[in-house]
């Protein structure tokens, strides 16, 4: 197990010397959450009256990434169902919204609507794409934006008042995770077909650089537009060289694209994912992916957390869940705002944000701890909580960013649902 350090990779990305993949991967074990310090009682006594928290989710309930709608909602429904019942001195009411994507733009009804409901945060979007087009906009109204799934970039140095924070790593991690794991298996030439946004563009920059300093060869690359049905140039493109590997960096579009490149010669166990298309595609593909793999973050997740979800979930009135892609990350978001707005005593938006590195442990002091409880207990006895999640130890930088993450590689069988293999 190595720890990455994000503000490190954003700095030095084109000039370190690569490690392997293998050892860049943090698997399963930051997974399990250890048991917690005692609290301290060091601080001074504050004057409290019960909060409560108005939390609003702008999650894929629609479009192309609404496979990771049901996995992110029922994290957020979990921790909210888990900081009531604790009953700490602060009760958070939730508001659901559907983000869509930049193409059905269910967000331009939802964010206004969660705004003028007074919430203090909002858990979402999933895509960067989207939340690029309202996290200004939340940021005028002083109101924090936490994704759970972000991965671009482009967030590290947005503007954004202290107010915007995720708990997934920037796509500087994924794409050196993914890079590397292809170099590993033995391909010297990749082609890439990508989306052209913020999320595919920022993932391809990375995941070129990458492998072309292992010494490998970006041999074609073909981009697509939001909303794009067809997709036979970018495959003719590809194709036409030959390569060994083909990245593909899209989302919903890929039971297109998949069956178009196996027609054109292409192996489908050269095929490398990312998080935006790494589902359980059973028939939804018309081809075989066996042997496939991809990337997407994320610890490996404890079997109690998993059941206490899908319970969460299942019992308002859902399905069981198919896998639990980010579900980790959105528990954790509304546990660091519940615990942000405890250490604050405020429920104001910029006021939580004040808290969430002091909270995460990113500000270097803090007593270790692993449930809103616990961590809970120590700040209303004056000291400071250092939250480790389910998600890893999270430790936000100056930026909002996670400083240490989990990159999982996956796997497809004949049955074109994927395994979690490192």
């Amino acid at each position: 197990m190595s720890v990455f350090s994000r503000s490190r990779a954003a700095k030095a990305l084109g000039g370190i010397a690569l490690a392997s993949a293998s050892a860049l991967v943090l698997a399963g074990c930051a997974g399990s959450p250890t048991a917690p310090s005692s609290p301290s009682s060091s601080g001074p006594a504050v004057e409290r009256e019960d909060l409560t928290l108005k939390l609003g989710t702008v999650l894929p309930q629609t479009g192309s990434l609404a496979f990771l709608g049901p996995p992110e909602e029922a994290g957020v429904l979990l921790a909210v169902n888990e900081i009531n019942e604790a009953a700490k001195g602060i009760t958070v009411e939730l508001s659901a919204g559907d983000s869509g994507d930049t193409d059905n733009k269910a967000y331009e009804t939802t964010v206004p609507r969660l705004q003028n409901e007074g919430v203090s945060a909002m858990i979402g979007a999933a895509a960067s794409g989207v939340t690029k087009l309202f996290l200004d906009s939340n940021v005028s109204e002083g109101i924090i934006t936490f994704s759970p799934a972000n991965t671009s970039p482009d967030f590290t140095t947005w503007e954004d008042d202290n107010l915007y924070w995720r708990t997934a790593p920037s796509d500087l991690l994924q794409g050196e995770v993914l890079a590397n794991k292809i170099a590993e298996d033995g391909k010297s030439t990749i082609g890439i077909i990508y989306i052209n946004d913020a999320y595919g563009t920022g993932l391809r920059n990375v995941v070129k650089e990458v492998f072309e300093s292992t010494g490998g060869t970006v041999v074609a690359e073909s981009s697509f537009n939001t909303g794009d049905t067809s997709f036979d140039a970018q495959v003719a493109t590809v194709a036409a060289e030959n390569p060994d590997a083909i990245v593909a960096i899209t989302f919903d579009e890929f039971a297109t694209i998949a069956p178009l490149l196996v027609n054109a010669g292409q192996d489908a166990e050269n095929f490398y994912l990312v998080d935006g298309n790494l589902k359980q595609w059973g028939d939804d593909v018309s081809v075989s992916l066996e042997g496939a793999q991809g990337t997407t973050p994320g610890p490996v997740l404890e079997d109690d957390f998993v059941e206490r979800l899908n319970a969460a979930w299942t019992e308002a009135g859902n399905s069981e869940l198919e896998d639990q892609s980010y579900a980790a990350e959105s528990y954790d978001a509304a546990v660091l705002l519940a615990l942000g707005a405890l250490a604050a005593n405020d429920v104001s938006g910029t006021a939580i944000a004040g808290k969430l590195q002091e909270v995460s442990g990113g500000s270097g002091d803090g007593t270790a701890c692993t449930t809103f409880a616990d961590c809970a207990d120590i700040i209303l006895d004056g000291g400071v909580a250092n939250y480790d999640g389910y998600s890893g130890p999270i430790t936000f930088d100056e930026n909002g960013d996670p400083t240490e993450a989990t990159i999982g590689i996956f796997q497809y069988g004949a049955d074109n649902t994927h395994t979690r293999i490192n």
